[in-house]
């Protein structure tokens, strides 16, 4: 087949019970790497999973490019308006910029929790929007990481089978950062329970954006903090998933018995 979509890196659908659980990928990433969490939530405790592709990813970086925060936001939309057909009650659960959205849009859209994983508070460079997108005019795309590819990762098979574009697009980092900044504000309009899952070893977004995301929930009526060790940014595809899983597991099926 000679699709757009990366092989492997499709969304995914798991019909189950009328509890759905939207997984959102992050930033430059794809669908592929919430699918062992979506499998393990069916298999486990029968829940509906649906993977959904951010606009722009799991294609080609050109376009990420031209894809806006709002797109982002909109494929969100749309993967919950999908899994309401088959479900009553939606869980998000977020990676990484997924994290983000989540929180986002869990003021937007009537959901019963959310669980974060790696989300992001902070860029690691606080530049504005608008600087960022200057520089975007005279260079495209940067390293993800100083280091060599992978050296974050302690299951080193499961990095072997990763998918993820190789640069971040810098005009898409400016995206980011106004998406950022829209979380922020959206915060303590956070009324649902949440969980926040954050690995110590991660590099790439350092455990200290967890703390400020936590400090930010003043309204959620119930919020918990979970940190992992021995992953790296990816916690859903790394050495320590299963703890990640079992806590997203345990976590949505006490919010399910409360109501």
């Amino acid at each position: 087949m000679n699709t757009q979509t990366i092989q492997t890196a499709e969304p995914f659908f798991l019909p189950g019970s009328r509890t759905g659980i939207l997984l959102i990928h992050g930033f430059t990433g794809t669908p592929k790497e919430m699918r062992w969490m979506g499998e393990y939530l069916n298999r486990e405790l029968g829940f509906t999973c649906l993977g959904v592709r951010l606009a722009g990813h799991a294609t080609r970086p050109k376009d990420m490019v031209r894809s806006r925060w709002t797109d982002w936001t909109a494929s969100v939309e749309d993967g919950y308006n999908l899994l309401r057909g088959a479900a009553d009650h939606i869980y998000f659960v977020g990676l990484s910029m997924g994290g983000a959205l989540s929180l986002l849009m869990s003021t937007r859209l009537n959901v019963k929790g959310i669980v974060t994983i790696s989300a992001p508070y902070m860029m690691p460079d606080e530049h504005p929007a608008w600087q960022i997108q200057l520089y975007s005019y005279f260079k495209t795309y940067l390293p993800k990481t100083k280091g060599e590819p992978g050296a974050g990762w302690f299951d080193k098979e499961a990095y072997k089978e990763h998918i993820s574009y190789p640069l971040n697009p810098i005009r898409s980092a400016a995206e980011l950062k106004i998406l950022l900044d829209k979380m922020h504000t959206a915060l303590p309009k956070v009324t649902v329970p949440a969980l926040l899952i954050h690995s110590r070893d991660d590099a790439y977004v350092v455990p200290e954006n967890m703390e400020k995301i936590y400090a930010g929930l003043v309204n959620a009526p119930d919020k918990t903090k979970l940190y992992v060790t021995g992953s790296g940014h990816v916690v859903t595809r790394d050495a320590a998933r299963h703890q990640v899983f079992e806590a997203a597991r345990d976590f949505i099926r006490r919010v399910e018995n409360q109501s």
